[in-house]
């Protein structure tokens, strides 16, 4: 695919940050659906890189626990033993996130020694960075909220933090793809390029609604679909004052947003597809344009099933692994589509 590109090991570098990347969006999903993730109570950028050793440890590591709102008003029968099965996925999450820094930071500064960064590309990979290094301060925000009065994290700083790390995905994996296909000559089509920034748009704002339904538990209630329950409008939808709030706060205005923006990004890729018709694309633009609607109705029948089964973990975890392919492919195609230089 790139065997004679200079930036080979560049590109293999973005790569491999977006596959943890990754990995780090299906630990967190499993982490957030198992309610994992306020079991680790403190903050230790390195010495939390060490779990616990031995009983003494653990009993430690479990008093501290106790000590926060999940335990007393939840989990205030966990044993030991439950706590470690919860604490598991958290410290995972958290360590694969420092693996991820390690991943950017030392490379980065070996290809900045060997002066490998040309044109703009310092300045993309420093903006990768400093993403990585925000995404991290994100997490631990996000888990605050949770340690306070509320045994639950804010709906909102978990919508930051998920978008955050789909954001940093697609711009790395951006940045590889320009490096892969620099050299690819393309035809040009503004209005093309012009649907797809808006798909990308809509589509964010789709998964920051997914983040809104995960952490107000949105997903287990209406689990009927077309409708919810038995009408297209549920009541529960608008009964919150003043009216806006129910779109933002609300279980039934923000599954109903999802639902219907579900509908929208489908729509805008059959419409891409259509006018795609019109024009004499080059190869990679066509297989980007099938690759997206192949993603798009898989993930469209994920999120039927994840609705209809009232989000069991495993499928919860891959209708979220399905959002984070789509924007994966949305990327693809609007670089297949990218003003030629």
């Amino acid at each position: 695919m790139f065997k004679d590109n200079t930036h080979k090991p560049i590109i293999i570098w973005l790569l491999t940050g977006c596959a943890l990347i990754f990995l780090m969006v299906v630990i967190g999903g499993i982490t957030r659906l198992t309610n994992s993730g306020l079991s680790m109570v403190d903050w230790k950028l390195i010495m939390g890189m060490v779990p616990p050793l031995n009983e003494q440890d653990w009993i430690e590591t479990f008093n501290k626990y106790k000590q926060f709102p999940e335990y007393q008003e939840v989990n205030f029968m966990f044993t030991l033993e439950e706590f470690k099965a919860i604490f598991f996925w958290e410290y995972l999450h958290r360590l694969i996130g420092r693996i991820i820094g390690i991943v950017f930071i030392v490379p980065f500064f070996y290809f900045l020694i060997k002066k490998r960064f040309v044109g703009k590309l310092m300045k993309q990979c420093l903006i990768i960075l400093g993403m990585g290094a925000f995404q991290g301060f994100l997490g631990w925000w996000m888990v605050k909220s949770g340690l306070v009065d509320n045994p639950d994290v804010s709906h909102y700083r978990l919508a930051i933090h998920l978008i955050a790390a789909f954001l940093t995905f697609a711009y790395t994996f951006w940045v590889a793809l320009s490096l892969i296909n620099h050299k690819e000559e393309r035809p040009n089509f503004p209005s093309m390029r012009k649907w797809v920034s808006v798909l990308f748009v809509i589509t964010v704002l789709q998964i920051i609604y997914g983040a809104f339904v995960a952490g107000l538990n949105a997903g287990f209630i209406m689990n009927t679909w077309p409708k919810m329950g038995e009408r297209w409008i549920a009541e529960t939808v608008t009964v919150m004052e003043p009216f806006w709030t129910n779109f933002v706060d609300g279980v039934g205005g923000v599954q109903f947003v999802h639902r219907y923006l579900a509908y929208i990004v489908v729509g805008l890729v059959l419409f891409l597809l259509l006018k795609s018709s019109k024009y004499e694309l080059n190869k990679t633009q066509s297989k980007s344009l099938v690759v997206l609607i192949v993603v798009v109705f898989i993930q469209f029948l994920l999120g039927i099933f994840t609705l209809l089964y009232a989000v069991p973990v495993w499928l919860g975890v891959t209708h979220q692994v399905g959002a984070f392919l789509l924007l994966g492919a949305i990327v693809y195609s609007a670089s297949s589509f990218r003003k030629p230089v």
